[in-house]
């Protein structure tokens, strides 16, 4: 089967086009998937340079997200069906409940080779269904972003008269938006550039502020709503931790999911203490609650936001230079063309 791997070096530079032999025939409870599609998150680019702790080992196959179809299935294999559009989960021994240790072992694109190859065979309970109707391209969105949005918005009970802010226009960002309003919430939303507020205001964000123009984008926040923010999405790290805790209200919720802007913060401690702020991670999420992301998208219809230009398996690393950018509008997506 044909891959995109890196082989002599870690490095966008190393990714190279390989073969490896087709995998061989499902065992019991294994199924055998065909990629047709993957996303890209930050993480990718992390991976890419060998970080998170020196995870994987060369040859290594890149990307964690992607889509494909099921074209042979093991012996008591239930959950699945020959045809079915299916997505591998990011955390593939993360079922249900809590995040646990021993759950960290087997992510896909870090431990596990990633999806930017034709052919690979998983557990049945490492498989999610996806939403009625949705491509392979729509699909490969959902494992880390969109469940990471889900498990920010949704598993810390925001409900309908919530004020969630959320930084930026990338993949997480936009999917937390979406999530906010099938809730009830109002929605803020902030970037660098006013032609993507005016996308994000399309898609249903309430308010845009650019935080270019408006640095100490929280006295914005507080000044058009009158009070901090129920919920702010914290993708920047160290270069917005400080405005997010400016931004949020008393006993409110800062859900910490990317360190973009940098990994060491200093924190405010007092501000925190005295306001009884909320600081929690959302590290992606179990695959109870991708599936309950699922049953919501079926019921509501929404759609992912996906980047104007789609590179193909081989284009991965023009795609991950393009991310590193910045200058998308919602997921970068690839094709297995």
């Amino acid at each position: 089967m044909r891959v995109m791997e890196m082989r002599e070096g870690w490095g966008l530079d190393y990714i190279v086009p390989g073969t490896r032999p087709d995998p061989g025939p499902p065992g019991p409870g294994e199924v055998l998937i065909r990629f047709e599609a993957a996303s890209l998150n930050y993480r990718d680019l992390v991976m890419a340079q060998h970080g998170y702790g020196r995870m994987g080992a060369l040859p290594f196959i890149p990307l964690s997200d992607g889509a494909g179809r099921v074209v042979a299935i093991g012996a008591r294999v239930s959950r699945v069906a020959v045809g079915d559009l299916v997505c591998p989960i990011f955390l593939q021994g993360w079922i249900s409940g809590a995040l646990r240790e021993s759950y960290r072992g087997g992510t896909m694109g870090g431990d596990i080779d990633g999806v930017v190859r034709d052919f690979g065979i998983f557990p049945e309970a490492g498989l999610v269904t996806v939403p009625r109707g949705w491509t392979a391209l729509q699909a490969a969105t959902l494992p880390c972003a969109a469940v990471t949005a889900w498990n920010a918005v949704m598993c810390n009970g925001t409900k309908p008269g919530d004020v969630m802010v959320t930084q930026g226009t990338g993949g997480v960002a936009l999917f937390a938006l979406q999530f906010a309003k099938l809730a009830g919430a109002t929605v803020i939303i902030t970037s660098s550039s006013d032609e993507k507020l005016a996308r994000a205001k399309a898609m249903g964000a309430d308010i845009g502020i650019n935080y270019n123009t408006h640095p100490e984008w929280a006295r914005i926040i507080r000044e058009r709503i009158g009070r901090g923010a129920d919920l702010v999405i914290e993708v920047g790290g160290a270069a917005t931790l400080d405005q997010s805790l400016r931004a949020v209200r008393t006993s409110g919720t800062i859900a910490m999911i990317g360190v973009v802007g940098g990994g060491t913060a200093t924190l405010e401690l007092g501000r925190v203490v005295t306001q009884a702020i909320r600081l929690v991670a959302a590290t992606c999420g179990s695959r109870e609650m991708f599936e309950d992301m699922v049953r919501a998208i079926d019921t509501h219809g929404i759609k992912p936001a996906i980047d104007d230009r789609v590179y193909a398996f081989t284009e991965v690393t023009d795609a991950l230079r393009a991310l590193q950018q910045g200058k998308h509008f919602g997921k970068i997506c690839l094709e297995n063309r």
